[in-house]
């Protein structure tokens, strides 16, 4: 995988084995390159997720602010939820809660953080975000929005940044990684309490901070 800004080679395996093995799906299955909401089920053995750059920045940010309580929606086969976890180990430990509709892939993301030594790090919970994400028990420090673009008139993301947002500390940041619209439109107005900027990676990345 290259360079990466930890030094675990157990964690630097299993993420190279799910990029090389990540299948890219045909090109209408399950709404890809159809302009509308995607199908996961019909998208269950595939793995979608960040880069290891984003992955990277990710690690690098958690690190940074001493995160400890983290949560993301969408786990999928577990990638991102790797660099989470090992920066929350890093941290000195604490926890990560992952959430998954497909219960496919919860399987193979738990299986996939047990390679890698996180397991007992992570807590991926089962089902629709809306209900597994409402109550995390706790405040949390770092959030990762990673879920399926929807093409309902709110978004899937801004609904369960709704029930998120009451449950970040002030000073936690959110990453999301698709930029629905009526996303960034609440995460930009000063009344929502974020302060907000976009990053330049392949896919457009939005970093918020919470600040009130």
């Amino acid at each position: 995988m290259g360079d990466t800004p930890f030094d675990d080679p157990t964690i630097q395996r299993v993420l190279a084995r799910l990029l090389s093995a990540k299948p890219r799906p045909p090109r209408g299955q399950g709404g890809i390159g159809e302009g509308k909401g995607l199908d996961p089920f019909a998208l269950k053995n595939f793995g979608f997720s960040i880069t290891p750059e984003q992955g990277d920045l990710i690690y690098l940010l958690c690190r940074s602010m001493g995160a400890t309580r983290v949560a993301e929606f969408a786990t999928s086969l577990g990638f991102s939820a790797i660099y989470l976890a090992a920066a929350v180990r890093d941290n000195g430990g604490g926890l990560v809660i992952g959430s998954e509709l497909v219960p496919e892939k919860v399987k193979n993301a738990r299986r996939n953080l047990t390679d890698a030594g996180l397991d007992h790090l992570v807590e991926v919970r089962e089902g629709d975000a809306l209900e597994t994400l409402r109550d995390l028990g706790g405040p949390i420090d770092f959030f990762l929005m990673d879920g399926w673009p929807t093409g309902e008139p709110e978004t899937l993301a801004l609904r369960v940044m709704k029930i998120i947002a009451p449950q970040l500390r002030i000073g936690a940041m959110v990453l999301n990684d698709n930029s629905e619209p009526d996303y960034i439109e609440y995460v930009r107005d000063p009344a929502n309490g974020f302060r907000t900027t976009p990053l330049p990676f392949k896919r457009t990345f939005e970093l918020s901070v919470k600040v009130s």
